[in-house]
């Protein structure tokens, strides 16, 4: 079976995704039921820092915080690196925080992978990577940002995640 894609269309351009269902099935499953809920349509990207990553899919345009599903069971320890182009799940400090936030790396980002089981030391899962529009994600990285609404780093032209919708290729 191939691995499922995801197409999120932004403010930008589109960002093609590709999922790693076995390396990750959880984190690949909860991605897919917010993705078929509509939970990122009208969000934006609202933490962006160059040469790191950009990060969306939990605030609308307004920056309010969208309301999630339960925390999932954090898979970074699924051998996947947080190299440039992956796409991983953000979360709070414990381990497993992750709801529906998620980052695309702009650069490798090896301090974000998994080194121990303790909280600080257990990473930030990957679950997919950029298959088309690595180059709208770096454009997305290199915005303008400034403190917003108690968040750093928020882009001063709001990025728009318009849609994420399953792909078929």
């Amino acid at each position: 079976m191939s691995n499922p894609f995801v197409l999120l269309e932004t403010s930008e351009g589109d960002i093609l995704i590709e999922l790693f269902a076995d390396k990750a099935p959880v984190t690949v499953e909860n991605f897919l039921r917010y993705v078929d809920e509509s939970h990122y349509d009208d969000t934006i990207f609202h933490r962006v820092i160059k040469n790191f990553m950009v990060q969306g899919g939990g605030m609308t345009l307004n920056m309010k915080p969208k309301p999630t599903r339960e925390p999932i069971a954090n898979e970074a320890a699924n051998g996947l690196a947080n190299m440039a182009g992956t796409v991983a799940m953000a979360r709070a400090a414990s381990k497993d925080s992750a709801t529906a936030q998620f980052f695309i790396n702009v650069v490798d980002n090896a301090s974000l992978d998994h080194k121990d089981a303790t909280d600080a030391g257990y990473g930030y899962a990957v679950f997919g990577e950029v298959a088309e529009g690595m180059d709208v994600a770096l454009k997305i990285s290199k915005k303008r940002t400034r403190h917003f609404q108690g968040h750093d780093d928020v882009p001063v032209d709001p990025v728009a995640l318009i849609s994420a919708q399953r792909f078929e290729i």
